[in-house]
Formats: C-alpha cells, structure tokens, sequence
C-alpha cells in the first residue's frame, strides 16, 4: 500500500493553500510552522481557518452531520473514549464500541471533505467525573498505559484514515507538568504518524494579588509541551465577567480586562505571550458556553443558573469572534455538538448558530 501522503506538509505549511469551500485564507506572521521556518521567510505560506465542533460522547451520526450543515463547518472533532474507573485510577481500556463508532463517522466525514482533529476522551466513572480531576497513584503507570491507548487510536484510526490532527491529550491539570514523559509520547506518535499533533491545555486565571496564580501561569507558558506540538490547543472556559448578562461590549472589554472576583484578567494579552513564547499557531480546542444567564462567569459549568439564555450564548460567541482575528490564531471548536437533548446546555441556541455561521464565512 502507498503511504498516505504527509499531512504535516500539507498541514500548516501548504503553501497558497486556496480553499473555495471556507473562502478565507490567512497569512501568518511570526509563527513557527512545522517546517520550522518562520511565516517571514515564506510569505506565500497560508492556512485555512479552522471552524470545527466537538462531538459529544453520546452523539448520533445524523444529528453530527446535520450539524456540519447547519453551522457551516469544516472540521470535526472526533472523540474515541478511554474508559477510567476512578479519579485516581492508573489502568484504562480503549472503548471499543466508541473507537467503530469514530470510525463510522470517520468515513462521512470524509466523504464531504471536512477535516477530523481525533481525540482520545477520558470516560472516568462512567463520565460521571471530569479529566480536569483526574489525578493517576501512579504516574509511571498512567503513562505506559496512556500510551498504549493513544497508540491504538492511532494504528486503528489516525494513520489508516489519514487524520489531520491528533490530539495525545486534554485538560489533564495534574499530568501536563510532567515534561519528559510528554515529550517522549509525541517523538513517538510523530514517528508513526503524519498529521498535525496537539495538546489542549485548560483555561487559567490570574490576579495580580494573587501571586500563586501568577506563577502557576509562568510556569504555564513555559512548558515544553508547547514546543513540541504542530499548534497549541486551549480549552477557552476563561471566566469573564460577573453580570447575569452582558453587552458584546462589555463582553469585548472584560476579554482584556476580566470583572469576574476583581481579577482583572487580560486573557489576550496572556494568549499572545503563550504564542509569542513557542511562535506556534494557536488553537481553541473548546470554545462553549451554556445556554444561561451567568455563562460568561462560569463557562465550564454547564448550568451556572437556572435562567435560560440563548441571546447571552450568542453575545459570548460574538465577543470571542470580535476578538480574535490575529493572523496567529488558527481557529476554535464549538463545545459540543452532535446531540441536541434537552440535557445540552451547551448546544448552540439559534442565536449563537448565526454567529458561528457567518464566522469565517
């Protein structure tokens, strides 16, 4: 079998990309790509923007599918579930019947030429706990079997379907120190595989009179992780502003200055300088926000109050995109599409669907 031509080559590095189907091309200055020639060396480099959802778990291939359409999509990401039974659990499994699953919609997704970023899901508890919480006894142990698992997703799904982007990880709080080991994961999923490879960190917050969350966000910024990915992915569930509800203005402004417990926040100004620091394009590999008043306080919380909301959804979509327009930045995820229950908070309300629509558009 011919090997599948390399994705990393024609990731972040295609050159004069031209793509009809997004009609947008950027240009990328300062930005290290994988090559690892700078965008000023290569002025004819260009990238399609991203504009992705991320499937929840539970979702149905009809309802991911009609997603793409309605909001306009092109990418997916693709979670295979890693089943863990507890909080402190070093031991997983690969779920099988997800991993068919994937690959099912895998193939549709490719059918209608939208790019795949895969993501191996921790399942912990039945999904009862987050992986924000997940704390292994044994680290040694987590990543021999980590490992093991994203090296499965990859033999069974990544190389065969020629996935654009993987990622080894996201959001594991108490791992992401752990350099080495990192490191050594993504040398050898690079070896093996030929799309573009990422890690998601999870949103911060800093105070200037909180001095540890200062240093937790140095330590942050300067982690080898991010020298070692294709681009650096962020769970963007920043807490912005303290009101029920906000103008886009106020919404703007609070990106720069955030109101939430007096912080005073500059989430840009901190995203800028994590990219300045690796000159890698940045990447928001979950952007959501429920469909409640008090969404831009608590974002991560799918029900930060009872007051249902789908115009304050919108407004927070409408911020994000005001905001991030830097040649840098490579585009966002939608958290979470796929299912569209009553249980969704996060499913975008027709409100937010028109701003994703017409972003990029």
């Amino acid at each position: 079998m011919a090997r599948p031509i390399n994705r990393r080559t024609r990731g972040l590095i295609a050159a004069a990309v031209v793509i009809a189907a997004a009609g947008l091309l950027w240009l990328a200055d300062n930005v290290t790509f994988p090559s690892g020639r700078l965008a000023s060396e290569e002025q004819d480099v260009r990238e399609l923007k991203i504009k992705s959802g991320n499937l929840s778990v539970d979702y149905t291939l009809e309802q991911a599918l009609a997603d793409v359409e309605r909001l306009r999509l092109n990418a997916v990401n693709v979670p295979v579930m890693v089943e863990v039974d507890t909080l402190t659990s070093s031991r997983m499994r690969v779920n099988g019947e997800s991993l068919m699953k994937a690959q099912s919609v895998i193939h549709e997704l490719n059918k209608r030429n939208v790019r795949v970023l895969l993501e191996p899901y921790p399942w912990i508890g039945k999904g009862v706990y987050y992986e924000t919480d997940w704390k292994p006894d044994d680290v040694e142990l987590f990543f021999s079997e980590w490992g093991r698992a994203v090296d499965e997703i990859v033999d069974r799904i990544a190389v065969p379907e020629s996935i654009y982007a993987l990622y080894v990880a996201s959001n594991l709080v108490y791992l992401e120190a752990y350099e080495k080991q990192w490191a050594d994961l993504i040398d050898r999923v690079k070896s093996r595989y030929d799309g573009l490879v990422t890690y998601r960190t999870n949103w911060w917050y800093t105070a200037d009179w909180d001095a540890a969350s200062l240093e937790a966000y140095e330590r942050k910024i300067d982690n080898n992780i991010f020298g070692k990915v294709d681009f650096v992915s962020i769970a963007a569930y920043f807490e912005l502003s303290d009101r029920p509800v906000n103008t886009v203005s106020q919404l703007v402004d609070a990106l720069h200055s955030t109101t939430v417990y007096g912080r005073k926040q500059d989430v840009v100004d901190e995203i800028e300088r994590l990219q300045a620091r690796w000159k890698k394009p940045v990447f928001f590999g979950e952007l959501g926000f429920p469909k409640r008043e008090y969404a831009a306080k608590h974002p991560w919380n799918p029900s930060p109050s009872n007051d249902y909301s789908a115009d304050e959804q919108a407004r927070v979509f409408e911020a994000y995109r005001l905001t991030f327009t830097q040649n840098w930045f490579m585009g966002f995820s939608v958290f979470a599409i796929g299912e569209a229950g009553e249980d969704k908070h996060y499913y975008p309300s027709e409100q937010s669907v028109e701003v994703i629509r017409n972003w990029y558009s």
